[in-house]
C-alpha cells in the first residue's frame, strides 16, 4: 500500500510508470531503481525524490581508464580505483554520472540552495499556478537563540515559554499572508471565475506578499562530482539544519546509486580534513616531539584553533 505523501506527490502517469517495465541496455543501479520517483519526507511538508539519472560506478570507472589507454584493467579494482580518484582529487570521471532530483522546499532553503550554480534548476513557477497553503514551521527542539559565538548560526534552545510564542508568530503571520493572497487572487486553486468589483490580481503580483517559508518545488539536475561538491558542505554538521537535511537525505539516495562513489567520498571528503602548509609543518614538528605554538608556526589565533579542531586537541 502506497502511503499517503506517495499517493500526494505522483500522479496517476507516474505510478504507471513505476508498474512498467522497460528493458535497456544502459547502466542500471538495481538498489535506485527500486525507490525511482518515490517521495521521502523532508522537514513537515517536504520531500526529495530521484526522477531519473544517467551512470553508475562502473561509468566511473569506465570514464578514468579510458584516459589511460590499453592494458589499464590491471590497475586495481573498481573500488580501489574511485578511490584513488576522490583522494587526488581526478574529478572529470564523477563527472560522467548524472541525476535529476524533484524536490519540495520552503523558499528560504532554496534561496541557499541556489548559490549552488553547477546544477539545472526548473522550478515551479508562481505566475502561473497558485501556491498552496502550506509553511514550514520549525520543531521546538531546533528553535534556537542566536549564536554568540557564529554569526549565521544558533545557539542555545528557547525554553518552552519562548517557543510557544515563536511558534505563535510564526503560524499566524504566515497564515494572515496566505488569506491576503487569496484576497489579491480572488481564486482559490480550480476555481478562476472573477465576480464584477473583484480585484482578481495577477498572479505574478499577488505571490510578493508570501513569506519565505512558504513552499516551492522544482527539478534539480547536476552530475555527481558537483552532487558531493554540494553535500560536502550541506551535510556538514554546520550547515544550517533546514538544508543539512535534506543533504542527508540525498546522501543516503547517493549511497544506493553509487555504494563505491559514495563510501570513497565519505570517507576522503565529509570525514576527512585538509591542512595548510603551515599546519603541516606544525605537526611534523609536534611529532618530532617540538613545543609549537600559533605564534612560533605564523598562524592566526583562528587558524590555529581550527587545527586543533581537525587534531582532536580543542584549547580550554
Amino acid at each position: 500500500m502506497k502511503s499517503d505523501l506517495e499517493t500526494a506527490v505522483l500522479p496517476e502517469e507516474i505510478q504507471a510508470l513505476r508498474e512498467e517495465t522497460k528493458p535497456t541496455y544502459r547502466a542500471v543501479s538495481p538498489e535506485l531503481e527500486e525507490i525511482l520517483y518515490k517521495p521521502f519526507p523532508v522537514l513537515d511538508h517536504g520531500f526529495v525524490r530521484v526522477v531519473d539519472y544517467m551512470g553508475d560506478d562502473s561509468a566511473i570507472v569506465q570514464a578514468a581508464r579510458v584516459s589511460y589507454g590499453k592494458g589499464t584493467k590491471k590497475v586495481s579494482e573498481d573500488k580501489g580505483l574511485i578511490q584513488y580518484l576522490m583522494r587526488h582529487r581526478h574529478t572529470t570521471p564523477f563527472e560522467m554520472c548524472e541525476i535529476k532530483f524533484h524536490i519540495k522546499l520552503p523558499i528560504f532553503v532554496a534561496r541557499e540552495w541556489v548559490r549552488h550554480r553547477t546544477a539545472n534548476i526548473n522550478e515551479y513557477s508562481a505566475r502561473y499556478s497558485i501556491l498552496d497553503r502550506e509553511f514550514y514551521t520549525p520543531s521546538p527542539d531546533v528553535l534556537g537563540k542566536q549564536s554568540l559565538v557564529n554569526r549565521q548560526g544558533r545557539g542555545e534552545i528557547l525554553n518552552p515559554e519562548e517557543t510557544e510564542k515563536v511558534l505563535h508568530l510564526l503560524k499566524r503571520d504566515a497564515s494572515q499572508c496566505y488569506d491576503t493572497y487569496e484576497n489579491l487572487l480572488n481564486e482559490k486553486e480550480g476555481c478562476t471565475v472573477f465576480k464584477p468589483g473583484e480585484l482578481g490580481l495577477a498572479r505574478e503580483l499577488a505571490r510578493i506578499n508570501l513569506p519565505v517559508n512558504a513552499y516551492t518545488q522544482w527539478y534539480w539536475k547536476i552530475d555527481l562530482h558537483n552532487l558531493f561538491h554540494f553535500l560536502s558542505l550541506r551535510a556538514d554538521p554546520y550547515a544550517q539544519h533546514e538544508i543539512q537535511v535534506y543533504a542527508k537525505t540525498m546522501l543516503d539516495i547517493v549511497q544506493k546509486w553509487v555504494p563505491n562513489a559514495c563510501e570513497a567520498f565519505t570517507e576522503y571528503r565529509l570525514k576527512g580534513r585538509s591542512v595548510s602548509g603551515k599546519g603541516l609543518a606544525a605537526i611534523k614538528r609536534m611529532l618530532a616531539g617540538e613545543s609549537v605554538t600559533a605564534e612560533s608556526i605564523g598562524m592566526s589565533g583562528r587558524e590555529w584553533r581550527e587545527l586543533m579542531d581537525v587534531l582532536g586537541r580543542p584549547e580550554k
